[in-house]
């Protein structure tokens, strides 16, 4: 473990499949789920909220984050309501605000916190219930504040409580220290540095049940460190440095710190004496020891450290020996790791090291070395080898010479132009060799015969121009290959012969041109995965397919980068300039100044997942482009002059989660175009000039409403279209008057006009004569109405209907029977209408003026329209008056079916008796006398349907 890099989370060292050549791609990590925050943005389930100038926790954040980040902001108080709404979450980083006070419970909802990092604030106290409800808390991180003065209980609450840094602070006195120990019995590492305690008496603790591994008290001016009791039995790792004035060591039992395997004293002042006694208080247990930057001494220090039989890492950093000795580690002989860096040194005796035959790790790094010293030749264990940034300007066959054990190799930042073919003989077992910014213009087959198993080798940021034939043939096992930052512009045809087993290439920043890549040589790489040829000159100016393609053999490759040129002019890519790529993953051609892109360029690559097109000057693409890769996830295609994303439409991206669209033209985003996208969880639309007005409303609703897609700082959108909303936000438009759309409108009444005519056009054809009967049956009732309720005298017996072609019956036969011989008064439209009068009044006073209406019924009455309106008034009169005045009479003998068209009359029929004269045959005066007794009748309904009932069933 390093001690100075424990604190702050870990050591910073990148591993190389992270900084490999797809990292600066990634700018935004794809979130789990995402919604349009005015603060934050979410990426992978955590909330980040940092740099935002944020005076407050923002209560936006969704309650499902189980990560949060408010660094770098203004906050300066934590109230307590301020993390109620995120109850999930298990690590909050509060550092570097200006937080000068916690309110009792400002953290009492989360229950769930595991980290709390509150570094670099400006607390000067701690209260009884800052930390309460932080029951599952296991790392705490208070350092680079003003704490001064620590609540008896403020730490109660933390019992889970594992790590605590509250280091650079003014706690002054090792007692306030006490007061958060004894709350907490599950923490293992202490980190209290840089608090100016003057004295660590071991009394101070003794009340307090320690389990304490780790344990930083340095950089403070601690005058004397007493321990009369064992209150730190189980501290393995322990760093008391830093002291800016002498420290009295007194342990008056050589037991207490009897665990302690790392110890680092790096500056401590102390007499010779009592760095004995505080080395042989670990005697049997100390593993490391660190001693950088020490004031005098040091020679005495090594050679007492080196008698500890434990010991086997020893670190002397930064200490300006200059020269080392054939007597300096003379006592060293158990040492496995040996740190030397940082200290001026010229050099070394040849037997320096002759002594340290169990040595695996030689540091020399940072020093001015003018050449490989002998003095390495002569540690025959050693696996590790760090030379990096010395003055050497030369490497001879000799250098290495039995270093068969040999694993990692480090001669970064040196200066040797040209290498031998024999530099490496003998290393059979060096995996990793680190030879990047040494000036090297001429590698001189130096890796064509040797390094069998080497897996990784960094030759970037030197002066290369050519790699020749089978330059690299002898690294069957080579694995990483870098040859970035180098001047390349030429291949040979079997430059890369042997490399069977390479996995990842970095080519970037060369000069690497379209003529190098068409020659072959990257054919023999065949298990590639990962092919870096950014920023070179690579240039098509025609689409047509190649006859060569110059990746056809790497069928495994997953990762191809190709963007960015030295220099300016449009560009295409050959419409087959990805043929073989079955598995490739990523494309990026970013800033490649292409002006399109043939719809056949992606046929090759259908597992495509990460597609990269920014910094193009595309300003359409076409549709088919997207077909032949539907598995694709991330879509980046910021500054491409693009006008609209309309061709999403019929893209089938529905598996696309990630879009990037920055600094385009677009103003409107369509539903269509939500919808097309139905697997998007995150959408940056930064730097687009959007139009303020309905067009957008679906897009706004969209993204204030959806709890799938983030849209990344979507509340600085501004307007830019009308002039009037001009830098306005886009989210503050009112969408409410768009909820009655022109568009719509227009639509519905269109389709009501069409629909009207279609049924007005269907009535008229097929049902005209039942649209007129209803017509006339309405102005009936609408009559019946007006006459229902006068109570005027009847002037008439019986008012006669009949069609004229039945007027001869009527003249001939039945006005002389009942007004000649049966002294009836009748009423009939020819001889007693009102001459001037409406038709229709007429017919309406007549049947109100007479007690009875006799309908003379035949086919051409039933065709009639005024006979209609007569019998439909008088009908009105029969139901609403519940009186017997309808008198039907039938001239013809008519059918029922004949009768259907006139539902009236079947109604009537059903419900009303009445009279024939065709069945009357030749007893007429029985007729006669049947209607008679009709125009007799009263009033009353039901007497007059007996008498009637009496008549017809004759």
């Amino acid at each position: 473990m390093d001690a100075e890099l424990k604190p702050n989370g870990g050591s910073k060292c990148p591993q190389l499949s992270i900084i490999f050549l797809l990292l600066n791609i990634f700018t935004f990590a794809l979130p789990v789920e995402g919604f349009a925050l005015k603060s934050c943005r979410i990426s992978y389930n955590k909330a980040l909220c940092d740099k935002n100038k944020l005076k407050s926790v923002p209560q936006d954040i969704p309650s499902s984050v189980i990560g949060c980040s408010l660094s770098v902001n203004k906050i300066s108080r934590i109230h307590a309501l301020d993390f109620k709404n995120i109850p999930a979450l298990k690590q909050l980083d509060l550092d570097h605000n200006n937080i000068s006070q916690i309110d009792a419970g400002g953290f009492s909802y989360l229950t769930s916190l595991e980290k709390l990092n509150l570094n670099y604030n400006k607390l000067a106290y701690l209260g009884e219930n800052a930390f309460d409800g932080l029951s599952h808390l296991v790392e705490l991180r208070i350092s680079k504040n003003y704490i001064k003065e620590v609540a008896p209980t403020s730490f109660k609450s933390m019992e889970s409580l594992r790590f605590l840094d509250i280091s650079n602070n003014r706690l002054r006195c090792i007692t306030k220290v006490h007061l958060l120990l004894q709350h907490l019995p599950q923490l293992r590492e202490l980190y209290v540095r840089s608090n100016d305690f003057k004295t660590f008496q071991s009394w101070e603790l003794t009340n307090t049940s320690l389990n304490l591994r780790y344990l930083d008290l340095s950089n403070n001016p601690i005058m004397a460190f007493r321990m009369n009791a064992d209150v730190l039995p189980n501290l393995t790792w322990f760093k008391i440095g830093e002291s800016k004035q002498p420290m009295k060591w007194e342990v008056s039992n050589g037991t207490f710190l009897s665990q302690v395997s790392t110890l680092d004293i790096s500056g401590l002042r102390m007499t010779v004496n009592d760095t004995k006694s505080l080395l042989g208080a670990m005697n049997s247990s100390l593993t490391t020891l660190r001693m950088n930057r020490m004031k005098g001494y040091l020679s005495t220090l090594i050679n007492i450290s080196c008698t500890i039989p434990t010991m086997s890492e020893l670190q002397l950093r930064d200490n300006k020996l200059g020269f080392i000795g054939s007597y300096t580690f003379k006592l060293c002989s158990n040492l496995t790791e040996l740190d030397l860096s940082l200290n001026h040194i010229k050099n070394i005796h040849d037997d320096a090291f002759t002594s340290l035959q169990n040595l695996r790790i030689l540091t020399l790094s940072r020093n001015r070395l003018p050449s490989v010293p002998a003095a390495t030749r002569t540690i025959p264990a050693l696996a590790e080898l760090d030379l990096s940034t010395n003055n050497i300007s030369a490497l001879t066959c000799t250098d290495f010479a039995n270093q068969t054990k040999l694993q990692r190799l480090s001669l970064y930042q040196n200066s040797f132009p040209t290498l031998k073919e024999c530099l490496f003989k003998g290393l059979t077992k060096l995996q990793t060799l680190k030879m990047q910014t040494c000036q090297i213009t001429k590698l001189n087959h130096a890796f064509k015969n040797h390094l069998p198993n080497l897996r990784s080798l960094h030759l970037n940021g030197n002066k290369l121009t050519i790699i020749k034939n089978r330059e690299f043939e002898g690294l069957r096992s080579l694995q990483n290959l870098s040859l970035h930052q180098n001047e390349i512009s030429q291949f040979e045809k079997e430059s890369f012969i042997g490399l069977t087993n390479l996995t990842d290439l970095r080519l970037q920043i060369n000069k690497i041109k379209r003529e190098a890549i068409d020659t072959g040589a990257f054919n023999a790489m065949i298990n590639l995965r990962r092919l870096d040829l950014r920023d070179n000159h690579i240039k098509y100016t025609d689409s047509s397919a190649l006859s060569h393609p110059p990746f056809s053999s790497l069928s495994r490759l997953e990762e191809l980068s190709i963007p960015g040129q030295h220099y300016r002019g449009r560009s295409l890519l050959p419409l087959n300039f990805l043929q073989g790529l079955t598995n490739l993953v990523l494309f990026d051609c970013r800033n490649t100044e292409l002006i399109t892109l043939h719809k056949d360029t992606f046929n090759y690559t259908p597992k495509l997942k990460v597609l990269n097109i920014a910094s193009n000057e595309f300003s359409q693409l076409s549709v088919d482009l997207f077909l032949p890769i539907p598995k694709l996830k991330s879509l980046y295609i910021s500054r491409t002059n693009l006008r609209s994303l309309d061709f999403f439409k019929d893209a089938n991206l529905t598996n696309l989660e990630f879009l990037q669209s920055r600094k385009n033209t677009y103003s409107v985003i369509s539903e269509e175009v939500i919808k097309s996208l139905p697997a998007l969880v995150y959408l940056d639309l930064q730097g687009n000039s959007f139009t303020c007005d309905c067009d957008n409303s679906k897009f706004q609703d969209w993204v204030k409403n959806s709890t799938q897609t983030q849209v990344f700082d979507a509340y600085s959108f501004v307007c830019n279209y009308p002039p009037k909303l001009k830098n306005k936000k886009l989210l503050d438009f009112d969408t409410g008057q768009c909820l009655l759309d022109a568009g719509f409108i227009c639509y519905v009444f269109t389709t009501s006009t069409v629909l009207c005519f279609m049924i007005m056009s269907f009535i008229y054809h097929f049902m005209r004569w039942q649209l007129v009967y209803g017509y006339y049956l309405f102005l009936a009732w609408l009559f019946d109405t007006k006459h229902k309720n006068k109570q005027a005298t009847n002037q008439y017996d019986a008012f006669i209907s009949y069609n004229t072609d039945d007027e001869p019956w009527v003249i001939n036969k039945l006005l002389p029977k009942l007004e000649d011989e049966q002294g009836w008064k009748l009423c009939l439209h020819h001889r007693d209408f009102e001459p001037g009068k409406p038709i229709i009044d007429n017919i309406t006073d007549a049947i109100y003026g007479s007690r009875k209406t006799i309908c003379v019924i035949s086919r051409k009455y039933l065709e009639s329209e005024w006979c209609s309106r007569e019998i439909q008034a008088a009908s009105f009169r029969l139901f609403d008056e519940k009186k017997d005045v309808l008198i039907l009479v039938f001239l013809e003998e008519i059918p029922d079916s004949q009768l259907s068209p006139y539902h009236r009359m079947r109604k009537l029929l059903k419900r009303q008796t009445y009279l024939s004269w065709p069945r009357a045959e030749e007893h007429t005066e029985v007729f006669w006398e049947k209607l008679r007794q009709a125009l007799k009748t009263r009033d009353n309904q039901g007497e007059g349907q007996l008498l009637l009932s009496v008549v017809e069933a004759q």
